[in-house]
C-alpha cells in the first residue's frame, strides 16, 4: 500500500486538491447589518486561508426562518449573493477551492430572529433547553439566550424546504462557489428529521428511520440536480456517548448511533455525492468516535471521507495510515493561523486563538492573525 501524507495531492469529486486539509465550517457572526450579507473582512479572512486544500464557508441560512445567531450570513437574498461573489472571486484568483455549507437551524432560533417574531420551525413541536442560541439586542451587541418553542412543519411545508434547498445550491453557484456542503448535524434542522427525539412526525417523513431520513435523501438529490454528485458533500456529527447537555448541540445520541448513522450513509453513497464530512466531538475530554464507526463508515461511502474536531497531525497520519480518513479539518488552529498548512509542513509554532473575539465584532480577532512569516 503507498504511503499517505497529508501534504499529497488528492482528488474530490472533480477537483485536484493541493493537499489533505481544509478549512472547516466556522461560524464567526461577522456580515453586516442588515441584511446577514457577506462583506470585506469575510473576503479577507477567507482568502486568507487558501492554503487549504478545500475551504467550506461557516453556516449560511438558507432562508430568513434558518437563522439561529445573530449575524450569520444568508445566501438567500440577491445582496448576499452579490457579498459571497466577492468571496469566492478572491479565494479563486488565490488559487482556492470553497463550497457554501447550506444550514438551517430548525428549533434552535428565537422569535427575535425568526420574520415576524414567528415560532422557529422543527419537525416536532419539541423545545430544547439544552442549547443557547445567540440574539442581538442592540447594533453589534447580543446575549445568549433559550430558543423559543418551535411549531410542526406541514407536510407541504417540508416539501417547500426541499425546494428551498435547491434554490440555495442554485444561489451557491451564482456566487461562484465551488460546489456546497449540505449541514445535517449538530441538532439543526436535518438532525432534527433524523432523530428520534426531535421528530415525532406521523407522515412520510417521520416514524420509521426510514421515513427520518427521507427529508435528507430530498434534499440530497434537490441540490445534486443544481450541482452534480461531484460537488456535493454531507455533514453529520454522529455522538455515541454524551452528557444531556451536550446531546443537542453536538448531535443528539440515538438509541442506535451506529444503524442510524451508517443507514444515512448508505442513503449517500447511493446518491454518488463527493465527499461524507464527519465532526467528531471537540468538547474538552470528548470520546473519540468508536473505530468500528470508522470502519463501518469506509466500507458503506465511496466517496472521500473528511473528519475534523480536535485533531491533530498525528492523529490524522493515523486515520490515513488506517485508511479511514482522506481529509482532515483543523478549525481552531486554522482561525488563529492562516497559513496553517505550511505550519504543519514546516513544524512552525502556532498562533493561540483568542476566545474573546471568536464571535462578532470587527477584523480583530478574525482576519487580523499574522502569518509565521508576517511574525
Amino acid at each position: 500500500m503507498t504511503e499517505k501524507h497529508l501534504f499529497d495531492t488528492v482528488t474530490l469529486g472533480d477537483y485536484t486538491l493541493k493537499n489533505r486539509i481544509f478549512l472547516p465550517p466556522l461560524t464567526r457572526s461577522r456580515s453586516t447589518q442588515p441584511g446577514n450579507i457577506p462583506n470585506e473582512i469575510m473576503v479577507d479572512y477567507y482568502s486568507q486561508r487558501t492554503g487549504a486544500g478545500f475551504m467550506v464557508t461557516e453556516g449560511t441560512q438558507i432562508e430568513p426562518r434558518g437563522q439561529g445567531y445573530a449575524w450569520t450570513p444568508g445566501i438567500h437574498s440577491q445582496a448576499q449573493i452579490e457579498g459571497w461573489k466577492k468571496v469566492t472571486q478572491s479565494v479563486h484568483d488565490n488559487g482556492g477551492i470553497i463550497f457554501s455549507q447550506l444550514w438551517h437551524v430548525g428549533r434552535v432560533s428565537h422569535t427575535s430572529l425568526q420574520p415576524n417574531q414567528d415560532a422557529p420551525v422543527a419537525p416536532s413541536a419539541i423545545k430544547t433547553n439544552a442549547v443557547k442560541v445567540f440574539v442581538e439586542t442592540a447594533p453589534g451587541e447580543g446575549m445568549l439566550t433559550n430558543p423559543s418553542t418551535p411549531r410542526a412543519l406541514e407536510t407541504a411545508e417540508v416539501q417547500q424546504l426541499v425546494e428551498m434547498y435547491a434554490q440555495a445550491a442554485r444561489n451557491a453557484k451564482e456566487a461562484g462557489f465551488d460546489g456546497v456542503e449540505l449541514h445535517c448535524a449538530n441538532g439543526y434542522l436535518v438532525n432534527q428529521f433524523i432523530s428520534e427525539h426531535t421528530n415525532q412526525r406521523n407522515d412520510q417523513y417521520g416514524g420509521t428511520l426510514d421515513n427520518r431520513l427521507q427529508f435528507l435523501v430530498e434534499i440530497v438529490d434537490a441540490v445534486v440536480d443544481v450541482f452534480g454528485q461531484d460537488k456535493v458533500g454531507v455533514r453529520f456529527a454522529p455522538l455515541f456517548e454524551s452528557t444531556n447537555d451536550d446531546r443537542v448541540y453536538l448531535g443528539l445520541v440515538e438509541s442506535d448511533p451506529l444503524t442510524t448513522y451508517i443507514e444515512a450513509i448508505k442513503r449517500l453513497d447511493a446518491a454518488g455525492i463527493a465527499y461524507l464530512s464527519l465532526a467528531e466531538a471537540d468538547w474538552d475530554n470528548a470520546p473519540d468516535l468508536p473505530e468500528t464507526f470508522y470502519q463501518a463508515a469506509r466500507r458503506h461511502f465511496s466517496g472521500r471521507i473528511l473528519y475534523a474536531g480536535r485533531y491533530t497531525q498525528q492523529k490524522a497520519q493515523w486515520m490515513l495510515d488506517n485508511n479511514y480518513g482522506d481529509l482532515f479539518g483543523f478549525g481552531r488552529p486554522f482561525i488563529a493561523n492562516p497559513d496553517l498548512p505550511e505550519r504543519f509542513r514546516h513544524g512552525w509554532p502556532l498562533n493561540d486563538v483568542d476566545s474573546a473575539t471568536m464571535y462578532g465584532g470587527t477584523d480583530i480577532g478574525y482576519s487580523d492573525y499574522p502569518t509565521y512569516q508576517e511574525q
